[in-house]
């Protein structure tokens, strides 16, 4: 399989004003998004973002899974993904980042960031996530996706209500205050065995760690496999207090 290639960020179209942005997320709360018992489904929400965003949107995605990818290319094929390029992944996430590439419909982006692995070992010490993961996050993860948020006016994400208590009010489409632009989230109703079962049911590529007692899936040295009843994120930098790595908060 050859190498993923690094390919960057289409220029969108002019970028409309916050102002035009929030009415089109109060647009979708008042129609779409207006009976909290009877929410639109993932393809409703992939196809109202990619109607209202075309060639400005951006689909995150950590190759836990490619189900968000797929879902939204059939909507928008060509769309932007964007993969956080820590460099410290699992083997197992670039294996899966590079065949996503290949098969879906999609032009992956590899967001770094400004330090290299060796870079900020030199400038703050090996190891730092040992000591302070919190500042790691936000110079490999938060940093880089700030910077590159602004080329968007939409960006897609995978989180789920019940990957932990954290994300159990997440909205299907609202305003992301903190990077300045639409935030949606189509699968946030979806289960993880709903989300497996459309992987299975789609032919769509899975980590082969999820299988492997990694229900969510970060870089190596942060994440460790989850016991049987364990919260889906225990494993995620088991003795930290900390949850989150900062995207979604």
């Amino acid at each position: 399989m050859t190498a993923v290639p690094l390919a960057t960020p289409k220029v969108p179209r002019k970028r409309r004003s916050e102002a035009e942005l929030k009415a089109l997320v109060d647009d979708f709360n008042a129609t779409l998004g207006a009976d909290p018992e009877h929410e639109p489904t993932a393809d409703e929400i992939a196809a109202w973002a990619a109607f209202h965003f075309d060639g400005s949107l951006a689909v995150a995605c950590s190759m836990a899974d490619a189900v968000l990818p797929h879902v939204v290319s059939r909507f928008a094929p060509g769309v932007d993904v964007l993969f956080l390029d820590t460099g410290y992944h699992f083997s197992d996430t670039i294996v899966t980042r590079d065949i996503v590439a290949e098969d879906l419909p999609i032009n992956l982006v590899n967001v770094l960031p400004e330090l290299t692995v060796a870079e900020q070992d030199e400038k703050y010490g090996a190891r730092l996530y040992e000591r302070d993961p919190a500042l790691c996050c936000q110079m490999r993860k938060v940093q880089p996706l700030a910077r590159t948020l602004p080329l968007y006016e939409a960006w897609v994400t995978g989180v789920r209500r019940e990957e932990s208590p954290t994300r159990t009010d997440t909205p299907l489409v609202s305003w992301d205050e903190k990077n300045g632009l639409v935030k949606i989230n189509p699968l946030a109703a979806w289960t993880f065995d709903e989300l497996l079962t459309y992987a299975t049911d789609n032919q769509v590529e899975v980590n082969s760690l999820l299988s492997d007692g990694y229900p969510s899936i970060g870089c190596e040295p942060c994440t460790r496999r989850v016991e049987p009843g364990e919260d889906p994120r225990a494993g995620r930098w088991a003795g930290f207090t900390k949850t989150e790595c900062g995207l979604h908060t």
